[in-house]
């Protein structure tokens, strides 16, 4: 019995050593970040709502907030990062360079990409859906209607594949140009040099804007896929992938708990629920597993908010492209977001 009780207690020692070795295993990208005192972030060339830099070169957006708060997370200070503007075809290679340390710009989870570029998609910031812009005068009711149109779209997006089996499938023709920078193809609409210019709702709503009128133009309501899009690291560096994946969950688990960031202080304070206890960095001690400060969780959503304050004032009703949440409401709210749980 005693050569058991050793046993045992032997092995949970082992167990627990293995554990605390796993939790604190050196992660290059958080030390490097932590070295430079920055966190490079990708970011798209410039889409309001998402990510979008004024004349002053001031960075707003639902992709940028998500950096902040990771810088937030990490480093205490929101402000501590620097954008790297990225096309779409140059995203990848900026990416896997270790330019930068993660990409957050309307990037679409698809099989391919995880399997062969070595990236990992750490979660959905957005549910997005494909549809086009078209001119108002031309009276398209549906997506069938641009059969024989001209559609522009960017060279190697999801958006371009998405078109031409959409329309192939159908046996409509339409005759599809693509351009290698996103904004020629949005321009070459705008000109009149194409019918219909198609991508995520979401980014249709944020590039109508900039049209010389937008009042001519109309988004379809119709909607011919799903594309989830979210924050993309490197393969490799486990513990860094736990951070930004965390940082996400933390973003959208503080709305679904009512933590806010006009009453986070308070809900440390006070808060009896187990859940925001341990969110908060109460109870727990969930920043030491990720090599971060118990506070982590608390500063990112007092510096930048939680994910429904991060939505209402990007693209949300608190911001020109007035989206609706829909599938990026809460789960309990007939949405499709939640959260693994702080346990």
């Amino acid at each position: 019995m005693k050569f058991i009780a050793f046993a045992a207690a032997a092995a949970t020692a082992f167990v627990a050593s293995s554990a605390s070795a796993q939790q604190l295993a050196p992660s290059p990208t958080l030390d490097a970040i932590k070295a430079r005192g920055h966190i490079e972030c990708g970011v798209h060339l410039g889409l309001p709502g998402f990510s979008f830099a004024n004349d002053k070169g001031e960075w707003t957006g639902l992709d940028v907030d998500y950096c902040k708060s990771l810088a937030a997370a990490v480093l205490g200070d929101s402000t501590k990062v620097k954008f790297t503007p990225t096309s779409v075809q140059q995203r990848w290679a900026v990416l896997q360079s270790g330019q930068v340390d993660l990409l957050s710009r309307n990037t679409t989870i698809t099989f391919s990409r995880n399997a062969t570029l070595g990236v990992n998609f750490q979660g959905i910031n957005f549910y997005e859906g494909q549809t086009f812009v078209v001119r108002t005068k031309a009276k398209v009711a549906a997506v069938k209607d641009l059969a024989d149109a001209t559609i522009c779209v960017a060279a190697g997006s999801t958006e371009e594949k998405m078109a031409a089996d959409w329309f192939r499938e159908r046996n409509l023709k339409v005759t599809i140009i693509n351009f290698q920078k996103n904004d020629d193809a949005i321009s070459a609409y705008d000109q009149g040099r194409c019918d219909a210019y198609t991508a995520g709702v979401g980014a249709l709503a944020g590039q109508r804007i900039k049209f010389k009128d937008p009042a001519e133009h109309q988004i379809l309501t119709e909607i011919i896929s799903n594309d989830p899009q979210g924050p993309v690291t490197r393969w490799g560096d486990e513990r860094w992938q736990l951070v930004v994946r965390w940082v996400l969950n933390a973003q959208i688990a503080a709305e679904a708990l009512g933590v806010t960031s006009k009453n986070v202080d308070e809900m440390k304070a006070k808060s009896t629920n187990a859940e925001v206890r341990r969110l908060l960095g109460v109870d727990g001690k969930f920043g030491a597993m990720m090599g971060l400060s118990d506070d982590w969780a608390l500063n990112l959503i007092k510096q930048v908010g939680n994910y429904g304050e991060s939505y209402e004032r990007t693209v949300g009703m608190g911001s020109p492209l007035k989206l609706q949440r829909g599938a990026n409401a809460l789960w309990t709210k007939g949405g499709l977001l939640f959260t693994p749980p702080f346990q």
